[in-house]
């Protein structure tokens, strides 16, 4: 006897409705992007965009800051996440509540909070003497690239912290490090060979997820006046309209990309049932 539930009517419309209103806006953007040679439909805008100089700075720049965030990020999530799982447990909701702000308040907030606190130097006065205990970060490549890295971290604690969360629940984090200290294994060591290891899918969908945020990002990287492709992006489509679209679809389709390969490494890592 099949026991299996068929959707309603109204169930599949609604959901064709949704398609059209997701599908229609990237069709007509598609469409658009094909058409930059008058009177024929052609790549010409993906060509002359992706031969663009700049479009190759701008995206390796985006890209390095991406990885250099993930791992950030990673150093900071794992070993807070394990710590509150192993001892402190009550704090979790807590640590949580601190990961949702990005939410809530506007990255725009955010950029501009980062260049109040830290475009000017820290000076205290010791004994009547001033010293300066944190230089001005804005006025050095190094300390604008430190700030736009900082800013990138915080966007993507909320994804970190959930697939670091999921993957910490998964496994019995308190048997293995037990069975760790057994051995003679130190908490460093415990992460490095042990935690970090298991937590390989986990870690992987929070770090591709991260990387789609950063390539896409384009508050932080134009307040802070950084080559990144978001607002390469954005100044393209001032001036380039064909091109920018073409660099708009090349954008979604590397962003799906990402979401499969999370979806296939996932799948990948489930256990198989016996039969």
């Amino acid at each position: 006897m099949n026991t299996d539930k068929k959707f309603p009517i109204w169930s599949w419309v609604w959901f064709g409705l949704g398609a059209l209103y997701f599908f229609l806006p990237l069709i007509a953007t598609l469409d658009f992007s094909l058409r930059a040679q008058k009177g024929t439909i052609s790549l010409l805008a993906y060509t002359r965009a992706m031969s663009d100089p700049k479009f190759v700075e701008a995206f390796s720049f985006s890209t390095i800051m991406a990885f250099v965030t993930i791992i950030v990020s990673l150093g900071l999530v794992v070993p807070t996440l394990y710590w509150v799982h192993l001892y402190l447990p009550k704090l979790r909701p807590w640590v949580e509540f601190v990961t949702l702000m990005p939410f809530v308040i506007p990255a725009i907030v955010l950029v501009f909070g980062l260049l109040r606190t830290y475009s000017a130097p820290w000076i205290i006065n010791f004994g009547g003497t001033p010293i300066t205990i944190l230089p001005s970060l804005t006025e050095s490549k190094i300390g604008t690239r430190i700030l736009l890295i900082s800013g990138y971290v915080v966007l993507s604690l909320p994804y970190i912290f959930r697939a670091v969360d999921n993957g910490l629940r998964s496994i019995d984090v308190r048997t293995l490090t037990e069975a760790g200290q057994s051995l003679g294994a130190d908490t460093l060591t415990i992460l490095r060979l042990v935690i970090f290891p298991n937590l390989r899918s986990a870690l992987l969908s929070g770090a591709l997820l991260t990387f789609a945020i950063v390539i896409g990002e384009l508050i932080f990287a134009a307040f802070l006046a950084q080559p990144a492709f978001g607002p390469y992006l954005q100044h393209l489509g001032q001036h380039r309209a064909y091109d920018s679209t073409a660099l708009t679809i090349v954008s979604f389709a590397l962003t799906w990309a990402v979401m499969g390969l999370i979806d296939f490494v996932t799948r990948s890592n489930v256990p198989q049932k016996s039969h």
